[in-house]
């Protein structure tokens, strides 16, 4: 008998949390959305998305939750949605327990900015990705300009780039690269009217080292305003042109 009343407690008690996992699945699919809140998550760091953004751009395709049942909201479609936006790198939409949706967003992250004679303006991502600009935002990062394909810019400029973002004295001296038409690489420093050629980007901190010893023996002994050019694409000898 204990055994029989023991069986009908538990089945009492799984029929009890079926029904009202059905109750209150069925209640919250006819439940109204009362917020769409978008999170950009680094928004501290960048701001290329904004949240204006995102919800023009859900509306766009008919798919603002607020208003509508949670029946009616397909979570996935406005994720897909909101990765169309090229300056998106992730998404992640969801409901809350106060009757909302949640869109959380990360931004794509560049290391490059690039304004090619070939190519037009772009950035180049941490993944070696083209990005295009915003214009809502810029962010400080190394500019290249010049005759720069996209190949290139996502090789052997991007190694660059990263260069410099991993060696900040480097990276704060160097305003800008150009890239000439016959493939050399100059740099234009923060301080001095100058350029400095590198050639090829092929041993860069070799030559930056080369550099660095003749601004102690050279530049700070004769002057910042003497020379128009220094390269330093011949090896084991730096060639400068006087002004």
């Amino acid at each position: 008998m204990k055994k029989f009343l023991l069986i009908l407690v538990t089945l009492v008690i799984i029929g009890y949390l079926i029904f009202s996992a059905v109750y209150f699945r069925n209640a919250s699919r006819n439940q109204l959305c009362e917020d769409f809140e978008v999170v950009v998550k680094d928004s501290s760091r960048t701001q290329f998305v904004r949240t204006c953004d995102i919800v023009n751009l859900v509306k766009r395709y008919n798919l603002y939750p607020v208003g509508k049942t949670f029946g009616e909201i397909n979570t996935l479609a406005i994720r897909d949605t909101i990765l169309t936006n090229e300056l998106v790198e992730t998404a992640e939409v969801y409901t809350t327990p106060r009757g909302g949706i949640v869109a959380a967003i990360r931004q794509r992250q560049p290391v490059l900015r690039v304004i090619s004679d070939e190519a037009g303006s772009f950035y180049i991502d941490q993944e070696r990705r083209v990005m295009p600009v915003s214009s809502a935002f810029t962010v400080y990062v190394p500019v290249a300009t010049g005759a720069v394909s996209r190949d290139f810019a996502q090789g052997a400029l991007y190694d660059f780039a990263m260069f410099l973002q991993r060696n900040d004295d480097w990276d704060a001296w160097i305003e800008q690269i150009v890239v000439r038409h016959n493939g050399d690489v100059a740099l234009i420093p923060r301080a001095g009217d100058f350029q400095i050629v590198l050639g090829s980007l092929e041993d860069y901190p070799a030559k930056l080292s080369k550099f660095a010893r003749f601004v102690e023996e050279g530049l700070n002994v004769v002057g910042w305003n003497r020379y128009s050019e220094i390269n330093l694409k011949y090896a084991n000898q730096v060639v400068c042109t006087r002004k």
